[in-house]
């Protein structure tokens, strides 16, 4: 389906089973509102799921891999190849994201969208649109065309995964260099300056940010993306991970899957997805507030508060999948907690 098709058929959430979501919880025996964010998050994926009680013992996880090319500037502590070598180990499910995934039963798919090289293995899905995105402070990262390509790959992805019978989908992405990129897009669409939101990315010197934050400031100086254009802002200074990810969540509101947005590169993508189509929004689930500055000003900007603030900035998925984990065990509650009859106990009132 085409970007434009999906946007256009995005529903808002059911009204109807939201509101069943919370006469549930009122009337579980638990005090009323005490498991404070998750009963949040329960309600809003009864509004996806259109269900009083949802389910999301399906899972998976979606990385979209891709290169680069303000690498060049040296904005990074390591070189683009990096990209492709833990790309390979996702193949092997030895990455991060992989080994926490284990450990819940959620798969993992990587997703070749734009890896500077050949990567090895069968179980990437390959996707790839260029070798890498073009230097951003040199031309535009890549065309419009191709940005619409990569947000219509990531509602492919979305779609392929709902054929498959996944309830819930983390957002993730690994991508040297792709800390600049969703600082550009953060600094645009937040209306930021760019030392407001370029971070240290993966333990850069001082040196090295000043560098990271000139090239941001290069990058919006010459481009002059426009922030009421979404595709405009992606195609000149983001990534082809962001696109597949801003595209990833409109397929998840397309098909009613939830999807958890990650950190501050799934954040970025987030926030282009619901100016893309601001009912989408309502199918992002948030999971942490990553160590990046920005972190906090992107969530804000999409209105969602974290359920973890770890100091998390792996990437990859990782906060998403640790997130799925927690609400998990809130549905455990929600699902089999005896209610206040069952209990035998006087429910709890509302305080006036």
């Amino acid at each position: 389906m085409t970007l434009t098709e999906t946007i256009s058929a995005i529903k808002p959430l059911c009204e109807n089973s939201m509101r069943a979501a919370e006469r549930r919880f009122q009337n579980l025996a638990i005090p009323l509102g005490s498991l404070g964010l998750l009963e949040n998050a329960i309600v809003q994926l009864a509004g996806i799921q259109r269900r009083t009680i949802p389910e999301i013992g399906r899972r998976a996880a979606v990385v979209f891999c891709a290169d680069n090319g303000v690498v060049a500037q040296g904005v990074t502590q390591c070189g683009w190849e990096v990209t492709a070598t833990v790309t390979e180990n996702m193949n092997e499910g030895k990455s991060a994201v992989c080994l926490m995934a284990a450990r819940q039963g959620m798969d993992v798919y990587p997703v070749d969208i734009g890896v500077a090289r050949e990567v090895r293995g069968d179980n990437i899905i390959r996707r790839k649109l260029m070798y890498g995105t073009r230097d951003m402070t040199e031309d535009a990262a890549m065309t419009r065309e191709t940005c619409v390509k990569a947000i219509e790959t990531g509602i492919e992805i979305a779609g392929f995964c709902a054929e498959k019978g996944y309830q819930v989908l983390c957002a993730g992405e690994m991508g040297i260099g792709n800390t600049t990129t969703s600082a550009a897009v953060s600094a645009v669409f937040l209306g930021r300056k760019p030392e407001e939101v370029v971070g240290r990315g993966a333990g850069l010197s001082s040196a090295g940010l000043a560098r990271k934050t000139e090239a941001v400031r290069k990058a919006l100086a010459l481009h002059k993306p426009d922030p009421a254009d979404p595709i405009d802002v992606l195609s000149k200074v983001g990534g082809l991970d962001i696109a597949g990810m801003a595209g990833l969540y409109l397929g998840g509101a397309l098909h009613g899957v939830p999807v958890v947005m990650d950190g501050v590169i799934s954040a970025a993508a987030a926030l282009a997805a619901a100016r893309l189509c601001p009912v989408a929004g309502g199918y992002i689930l948030p999971s942490h507030q990553s160590a990046a500055p920005v972190g906090k000003l992107l969530l804000e900007a999409l209105g969602e508060k974290p359920f973890l603030t770890a100091g998390m900035r792996l990437g990859e998925g990782t906060g998403a999948a640790a997130a799925v984990g927690v609400i998990d065990l809130a549905l455990a509650v929600y699902r089999e907690m005896a209610s206040f009859d069952d209990a035998g106990i006087e429910a709890y009132q509302p305080l006036t």
